[in-house]
């Protein structure tokens, strides 16, 4: 690791947007107020910049750079690492490239990395305009085009993977790390740490950050880990960004003209969202295509025609409308058609009309239907269209291409559009500040509302850009008020050691000095700086427990001893309970493990009954047997010991030839509840089980008799010394907690990799220190359930496979449901249950099971279920269904559909580097037979 480069961390901002550096400035622009030896410096510097390789650079660019873009090159040149955060569209790229340019300038290399594989395509296309085809290459684990170039883009991981493989990167002088805020991404986010710590020290990385709260901290671990690292930070926009709220069909400014910057609310505003009417118009603030008339009842929703037509009047397009569900966006794309809006010029549409026959000759005609292809086609030629991760990738590029030459005037668009593509539009308009985070309705953090309305304003297009929020019959100004104006967006590492990291860090590194590489990521930098607080609010609990030590002090005898004596009491009727719950739970195990499917369940879940037919047998362990039901509300579910820790019992059957298997669209499932209902009203179902209640505990009534006895349960005074009690007993409580947690922190990371360590010791892939053969197999192997991947294939499962029945067995390790209805559906087993898929699919059950049991004795994170709800959908694919068929079998959209396809393909392209007879064959035939129609498209 090379010595630590001067600590250099530069802020610009300012409303001007002036730079702070004279480095750019001419000698005419020198102030006489200067001294003798600051008017000399500044020429050094000026003589230094106009010799250097970004003053060449800067002078191809056509536009002026800004201060914070000149700070980040000059590091580069500098040989330094560098941090740039900046908003969205300030121009963080231009740093990027200008490393790429750098390192071509001296004979070497430079990789540009990005989080996904639409943004390397993109940006390939950006760096050969710039460098040249010949010159530029690209990597995106499918996809390889001139890899020797030197400018290569890739994706993170192929970059990790190149790091892993031992890929030799002497001729590799700077990494550009795009997006690296990505590294707070539960699943994504490892691989940018992985990258940042196992570079060779010789290569120099450039990040690229969006706006985040505590870059200095993230800086400070990039100097540990790097040697080096400059820190540019901008909170400047390029575009200023002014916030609005609409109410019915006004548009409201949020602050009062004449704030001055104190971001008093607009009274206007705060008056419609409360009074009955609207007040008309004073000038200043407001615009309405109908002023005066009355206001729209409280909780009635704006209409989104009528908003699009507030938007169009004001001159606010084109805009991006976040809606946080696809279905929402395909709705009101199907609003705002059906109003009879229309959006483009004759000749505007005529030229969206030849792109999109241009995209749509891609497409087979016999998927056309399925896709919604005539309805996409015409909301486009009237400038209105959707975006979301449903479309087809060439439907979703279409899209983008449109609204970036300005033809498309309004996008309706879920969340992960501010994440991904770069397309800002003039206006953004937020339409709920709660979204579904896939267990429950969560309010918008100030870090997503910040990223959201970041795509406002046109960089070198729009002088401002607009972020609205609508008013719903529900959101006050003040929320709104409460997101715009806080700037906080921390980031926080989700690093956590993998079971392919590990094995892949072990083939080159000893157990010891692994573990103390994965101690120097970023997740033990943040875990050891809250330490240092927990320390000090620890010591604090300390404190007040030595101050009310004199109020708990008793006459009669040691009170301190008594309340504890009434906590331990306390504490232990608690364990009791839980222990009658895990009784309950294992006895549930036990019932379940019986059940057949047809049964009647009656089962308790605390104090509520329940009713549910069993739709398929006991899967998964022993210890924790999951049975498919199907409940008296009509929804399925997964029911397991935690379900029915109040007991479950069989107490009766469906009638005999009852089809079970209709489960699969919501009016069959309706049916079945209706005939379980009728049957639970019937009478003729067994009793339901009770509550088991247990004896005394003698622990308990030991504890009882020794508090009764205490000398100070007699005291007339007792409960007033409890009041100090109870409160010395939290303030100890707490003590012991957060000590726990400063234990917990220290050296966290090391004792996960520990963890992870166990697992493969119990399971064969590590013997000690060493990586066995199986260890090796599992190198190859990437993604969440890796383990389970090989294990499986290790035991034979996937063995003697068609090309169909691989890729549908692979498909269950890829696919993660959207919903519990999703993943409640029963697997559908081309070749019946006794089919090689059947085999195939029990095997893999099995070897989860035995993963699942390893990482329950070691105490690690437990790998995710398999799931078998694409089976059927990839195998007929794969056998050459129609597009239709195959999204009919899954209930996916077409492209959630190609996407995971895709993922099928990667996981394949991976099975074909393990050594394991035949398999790389089957593997390459089984992907080979999924690139076809609307998967084609897109593989180079």
């Amino acid at each position: 690791m090379t010595p630590p480069r001067r600590r250099v961390r530069r802020r610009h901002g300012g409303p001007a947007g002036q730079p702070e550096t004279p480095v750019s400035r001419g000698p005419a622009q020198i102030r006489e107020s200067m001294s003798a030896a600051e008017r000399f410096e500044v020429f050094r510097r000026h003589q230094a910049f106009e010799a250097s390789h970004r003053h060449d650079y800067a002078a191809t660019l056509g536009f002026e750079l800004d201060p914070f873009q000149l700070d980040a090159m000059e590091g580069v040149e500098d040989g330094d690492s560098v941090l740039v955060a900046a908003p969205t569209g300030a121009g963080k790229t231009v740093v990027g490239e200008f490393a790429c340019d750098l390192a071509v300038s001296r004979g070497q290399r430079a990789f540009y990395t990005t989080p996904i594989k639409a943004l390397s395509n993109q940006k390939y296309v950006d760096l050969q305009a710039r460098f040249g085809e010949a010159n530029v290459g690209l990597l995106t684990g499918d996809v390889s085009v001139n890899p020797g170039a030197p400018v290569v883009v890739m994706t993170t991981e192929v970059l990790r993977n190149m790091i892993y493989a031992g890929t030799d990167l002497s001729d590799l002088s700077h990494v550009v790390l795009d997006e690296v805020h990505y590294l707070a991404d539960r699943f994504r986010g490892p691989v940018w740490e992985e990258v940042i710590i196992h570079l060779p020290s010789h290569v120099r990385v450039v990040a690229l950050s969006a706006t985040v709260s505590n870059a200095e901290e993230f800086g400070a671990w990039m100097r540990e880990v790097r040697g080096s690292c400059r820190i540019v930070v901008s909170e400047r926009r390029p575009v200023p960004l002014y916030q609005h709220m609409m109410v019915g069909s006004v548009l409201f400014d949020l602050y009062a003209p004449s704030s001055n910057g104190s971001g008093r609310l607009n009274p206007e505003l705060v008056a419609a969202t409360q009074a009955p009417r609207r007040p008309r118009p004073r000038g200043g603030g407001r615009w309405s295509p109908d002023e005066g008339a009355p206001a729209r009842p409280r909780g009635r929703r704006e209409s989104r025609p009528q908003a699009l037509i507030t938007l169009d009047r004001a001159r606010l397009l084109p805009a991006i409308v976040f809606i946080f569900s696809r279905a929402g966006c395909d709705d009101a794309v199907s609003a705002v058609l059906a109003s009879g809006i229309v959006l483009t010029s004759r000749g505007e549409a005529d030229r969206i009309r030849s792109v999109v026959e241009e995209a749509v000759a891609t497409i087979p005609p016999e998927d056309h239907a399925v896709l919604g292809v005539s309805r996409w086609a015409a909301g486009l030629e009237r400038g209105i269209a959707a975006h979301h991760a449903g479309l087809l990738p060439i439907m979703k590029e279409t899209v983008e291409k449109l609204f970036t030459r300005g033809l498309v005037k309004v996008v309706y668009a879920t969340e992960t559009l501010a994440l991904g593509i770069n397309m800002p539009a003039r206006t953004v308009v937020i339409e709920s500040l709660t979204k579904w985070n896939g267990a429950a309705h969560v309010q918008l953090s100030a870090g997503e509302y910040t990223q959201l309305s970041g795509r406002a304003g046109r960089r070198g297009i729009d002088s401002e850009g607009h972020a609205v929020v609508l008013h719903r019959g529900r959101v006050a100004p003040e929320e709104v008020a409460a997101l715009a104006s806080r700037r906080t967006y921390p980031l926080v590492s989700a690093f956590h050691p993998t079971y392919n990291m590990v094995v892949n860090l072990l083939t080159h590194s000893s157990r010891a000095a692994t573990r103390d590489v994965l101690e120097t990521s970023f997740a033990q930098f943040q875990a050891d700086g809250a330490v240092v607080g927990l320390a000090r609010q620890a010591r604090e609990r300390e404190r007040e427990m030595i101050e009310l030590e004199s109020q708990v002090a008793c006459e009669l005898g040691d009170a301190r001893e008594y309340f504890a004596l009434r906590d331990e009491l306390a504490a232990a009727q608690k364990t009791r309970a839980r222990r009658r719950v895990g009784e309950g739970r294992r006895a549930a195990a036990l019932a379940l493990a019986e059940v057949r499917p047809g049964d009647v369940l009656a089962y308790r879940r605390g104090r509520h009954g329940n009713h549910a037919v069993a739709l398929t047998p006991a899967q998964g362990t022993s210890d924790a047997p999951l049975v498919q039901v199907l409940g008296t509300d009509g929804r399925l579910r997964r029911l397991g010991p935690e379900d029915a820790g109040g007991g479950v019992a069989v107490v009766g059957r469906l009638a005999p030839g009852t089809d079970l298997r209709r489960v699969r669209r919501a009016r069959d499932r309706s049916e079945l509840a209706d005939e379980l209902r009728r049957l639970v009203r019937s009478g003729s179902l067994e009793e339901a089980p009770g509550r088991a209640e247990g004896g005394q505990d003698p622990h308990l009534l030991e504890l009882e008799r020794r508090i009764r006895s205490h000398p100070v349960h007699q005291c007339p005074e007792r409960e007033t010394h409890a009041v100090a009690g109870h409160a010395w007993m939290r303030a100890r409580h707490e003590y012991e907690r957060l000590a726990r947690s400063v234990e917990g922190r220290t050296n966290s990371v090391a004792k996960e990799f520990d963890r992870v360590c166990e697992v493969l010791d119990l399971l064969g892939f590590l013997d000690g220190g060493e990586v066995t053969e199986a260890g090796q197999q599992l190198r190859r192997v990437f993604g969440e359930r890796d383990l389970v991947v090989v294990e499986a294939i290790r035991s034979g499962a996937w063995d003697g496979l068609s090309g169909p029945e691989l890729a549908a067995i692979a498909s269950t390790v890829i696919f993660e449901a959207r919903s519990d209805r999703d993943r409640d559906l029963e697997p559908a087993l081309p070749g019946g249950p006794r089919g090689g898929l059947a085999r195939a699919w029990a095997g893999t059950l099995a070897a989860q099971g035995r993963v699942s049991d390893a990482e329950a004795r070691a105490g690690a994170s437990p790998t995710p279920e398999v799931e078998p709800g694409l089976m059927a959908a990839v195998h007929a694919w794969a056998s050459g269904a129609s597009l239709s068929t195959a999204l009919d079998a899954a209930d996916l959209q077409g492209g959630d559909f190609v996407r995971r396809i895709r993922q099928i393909m990667d996981l394949l392209d991976q099975l074909r580097h393990i050594d394991r007879p035949g398999l790389a064959a089957r593997a390459r035939a089984a992907r080979d037979l999924l690139v076809r129609g609307v998967v084609a498209w897109s593989v180079v």
